[in-house]
C-alpha cells in the first residue's frame, strides 16, 4: 500500500481525507477526516521520531547510535515539535553551545559561510 500523499501534486496544498474503504467487504466511508497530526511530518522527521522513541528518548544512546551532538538532536527535537504545530521554548543558557553547534558543523563542512552566518544571525535575533 503507498503512503498518504501530504500535498496535492497538482498545485501542493494540503490533501484531507474524505474517503476510507475497507480491504475485505469494500465498504466506503466517506466525509471529511482528520489527519492524525504524525502524518503530516516530514520523512526525515519521521525517522528522527523513530530513532528517539528506539532509543527510548535517551538522547546519549541518539547521540551514538547516530554519531550528532546533543545539541544537534536537540535542534532536531525541537523542530519535529515546531513541526507538529507547537512552540518550543528558547533556552537561553543553550545559545553559546548552539553558537559553537554552528561552528562545529561549518568546520565539518556540512554547511557553508553564508548558512553559518545565516544561523548565527537568527540566533542573535531570537536572543538580543
Amino acid at each position: 500500500m503507498s503512503i498518504i500523499p501530504r500535498k496535492c501534486p497538482s498545485c501542493s496544498s494540503p490533501l484531507v481525507v474524505t474517503q476510507l474503504s475497507c480491504t475485505k467487504c469494500e465498504t466506503n466511508v466517506v466525509g471529511l477526516f482528520e489527519i492524525n497530526p504524525f502524518l503530516r511530518l516530514s520523512n526525515e522527521s519521521l525517522r528522527f521520531l523513530e530513532t528517539f522513541i528506539l532509543n527510548r528518548g535517551n538522547v546519549k544512546e541518539m547521540e551514538r547510535a547516530s554519531g550528532e551532538s546533543y545539541w544537534i538532536i536537540r535542534r532536531r527535537l525541537d523542530e519535529v515539535i515546531a513541526e507538529l504545530g507547537y512552540e518550543t521554548e528558547p533556552d537561553p543558557e543553550g545559545l553559546p553551545a548552539r553558537r559553537q553547534e554552528i561552528l562545529a558543523r561549518l568546520a565539518q563542512g556540512e554547511i557553508d559561510v553564508a548558512e553559518a552566518t545565516r544561523l548565527l544571525t537568527q540566533l542573535g535575533e531570537k536572543n538580543p
